[in-house]
């Protein structure tokens, strides 16, 4: 079976929940998922809980920290973090060992140069023919979009976090 190269980005919430749900169906059948977390770490995420759920058919793991990253001054420790959780990509895309992998919040981490867009290209030009790849986050880059099978834009129509209503555990995270 080919595989794909899916694109979840937009300003509306859902991108890393729709990634979580496509690993979920497909650990359903009994495939085996990676989902690598760019700028997350160190935070309770129900979706770490629940992946280990999946296992052995499911992984989860955090390339980032608890703190808020500056777009405009990022810290060495999160350039760091997010060259680390590439490496571990690639390392881990040319395994050939996962049917699908997820780079989560890959997108905004570009956008934040925290990881260099060419790097990100020349994986995805030379991923596995049948492995399904799954980028996530806002701010997908037009080079990245046009390397892309499938974009899904999640656009923000209406949130309740502007009647200051904060992140809900088990909801958004």
């Amino acid at each position: 079976m080919r595989g794909f190269v899916q694109c979840y980005t937009g300003n509306g919430k859902g991108k890393t929940t729709a990634a979580l749900g496509l690993s979920l169906r497909a650990a359903g059948h009994g495939k085996k998922v990676l989902i690598i977390q760019f700028m997350k770490g160190n935070i309770e995420y129900g979706e770490l809980n629940g992946i280990k759920m999946l296992s052995p058919y499911a992984v989860i793991k955090q390339f980032g920290r608890e703190s808020f990253v500056s777009k405009d001054n990022p810290e060495q420790t999160d350039i760091e973090l997010a060259g680390k959780g590439l490496l571990y990509a690639k390392e881990k895309i040319e395994s050939d060992e996962y049917d699908i992998i997820v780079l989560d919040e890959i997108n905004v981490a570009i956008d934040f140069k925290l990881i260099e867009l060419e790097k990100v290209i020349k994986i995805i030009k030379n991923k596995p023919e049948r492995l399904e790849l799954i980028l996530t986050g806002r701010y997908a880059d037009k080079k990245i979009l046009e390397l892309c099978d499938l974009i899904t834009e999640m656009k923000e129509v209406k949130h309740y976090y502007y009647n200051n209503i904060t992140g809900r555990q088990g909801i958004e995270y």
